[in-house]
């Protein structure tokens, strides 16, 4: 027998009638089940885990709003969008069951091609929520795999993806702009994986050939990244390719210089730099903040953006408290 795949609704009405409308509205597109009553719409949404839940206001013992705020509790089914039902002539406050998590009102008696739309895009916004937690966990899982390159890695991605949305929000990027970076700062470094052993880990200075292979990682990492429809793998693959360039055009790997270079890819040569600088490495000891501080200083322009530079310094207290919080 074939399973069937379509999406699963559960309709909770204490009116057989008004069930029998939206299963012939709805029935041919979607798998319904049906409540007539706040507890048995409690039960059933617990055990089968709907898709979508259309939910009536006004009915005995438990309102709309009483199972809607249940719902909204168990962390099992607070997720399920909740289109409220309500009948045309009913006052009811709206206000108060949009604030108790539900995401649309339907009025009685129902307009099928109305009914068939509001679902139709409140499933569709769950599918986008999905797809985006999804991808987000495949980021986050790819940026751990340089973990099993350089064990140092793990904590440096971490700080250095929270030094940038702190820049970036003293800077003036608004809050999905800075988390956008936030989430695909990681990637930064994705390119190491490439990277040999024995020069990723050299406990001292490389020689050019090895300098060479080792600035590969950029061009390796956008490598990885290239070809997405994802703006967030976009953004990462910007950040793999940029974090070595220089605001003089002297970085690498294509001697972008000032604003050639991404704000995002100069937010983060900042951000990777200062947490190269003071954390210990194969081949290097920590520096003190002051001494980093102060070589960023004499880089503005240089290595950096100056601007950017001060933005940085200004957040300096907010810097160091991610710096004790994610220490090796």
């Amino acid at each position: 027998m074939i399973e069937d795949a379509r999406p699963t609704l559960l309709a909770v009405d204490d009116e057989p009638t008004n069930l029998k409308v939206l299963n012939e509205v709805l029935g041919k597109d979607y798998r319904l089940i049906f409540a007539k009553s706040g507890e048995q719409a409690l039960m059933l949404a617990a055990q089968k885990l709907p898709d979508l839940i259309l939910l009536d206001v006004m009915m005995p013992n438990m309102s709309g709003f009483d199972v809607c705020k249940s719902l909204k509790q168990n962390t099992d089914t607070a997720a399920i969008p909740v289109i409220f039902v309500t009948a045309m002539q009913e006052e009811i406050d709206e206000a108060n069951g949009f604030a108790l998590g539900a995401v649309d009102y339907i009025t009685k008696p129902i307009s099928p091609a109305i009914v068939r739309a509001r679902v139709k895009n409140h499933l569709s916004l769950v599918q986008a929520d999905l797809l985006k937690s999804a991808q987000l966990e495949l980021i986050q899982r790819l940026s751990h795999a340089a973990e099993y390159k350089d064990n140092e890695t793990g904590q440096h991605i971490i700080r250095m993806s929270r030094y940038c949305h702190i820049i970036a929000l003293a800077y003036g990027m608004n809050e999905q702009q800075a988390e956008s970076l936030l989430l695909a700062a990681p990637m930064h470094d994705i390119g190491k994986i490439g990277i040999p052993d024995n020069i990723l880990l050299k406990p001292g200075k490389l020689d050019d050939e090895e300098y060479q292979y080792m600035k590969a990682h950029a061009t390796i990492g956008a490598d990885i990244l290239a070809g997405s429809s994802s703006a967030l793998v976009q953004l990462a693959h910007r950040l793999a390719l940029e974090h070595h360039e220089r605001y003089d055009g002297k970085g690498y790997p294509n001697g972008l210089k000032g604003e050639e270079i991404s704000i995002e890819g100069r937010i983060c040569s900042i951000a990777d730099v200062f947490d190269a600088l003071t954390s210990r490495r194969p081949y290097k000891e920590p520096w003190p903040v002051e001494q980093a501080i102060e070589l960023m200083r004499e880089e503005k322009g240089k290595h950096f953006d100056p601007e950017l530079v001060d933005v940085f310094i200004s957040q300096l207290d907010k810097i160091l408290a991610v710096k004790e919080k994610y220490s090796n």
